[in-house]
């Protein structure tokens, strides 16, 4: 049943995000980049018995993807300003997110160690 809930909450939080979108580009962007899923994400994993330490370590997580995810909107962005074809620009910037992510990784573990 849970599943279901999120599913449905899911698909109309995008539907809505995206028809405001269509109406006020500027607007659905910034709705778009509320921290809605993350939010969502700890509410259901605290409904479904999920502990505060498994939840400090999902927010950990979106922390540390949210560089690489800042990365790929910007390599979306400037592919599309150079009228780059949407299905690439979407592909360069998920590749570099993945670039990102693992630069990251080695940048982080070099400075821990």
């Amino acid at each position: 049943m849970y599943l279901l809930i999120k599913i449905i909450s899911s698909a109309a939080i995008i539907g809505i995000v995206t028809e405001i979108a269509r109406r006020y580009p500027v607007y659905g962007g910034i709705i778009a980049a509320l921290p809605l899923i993350s939010i969502l994400s700890i509410i259901w994993l605290k409904i479904q018995g999920e502990t505060t330490q498994n939840i400090n370590k999902f927010t950990l997580g979106v922390l540390v993807g949210f560089p690489a995810t800042m990365f790929m909107l910007f390599v979306i962005y400037f592919a599309l300003k150079q009228s780059v074809h949407l299905a690439l620009a979407i592909s360069l910037g998920v590749v570099g997110w993945a670039i990102f992510l693992v630069a990251q990784k080695y940048i982080v573990a070099a400075f821990v160690s």
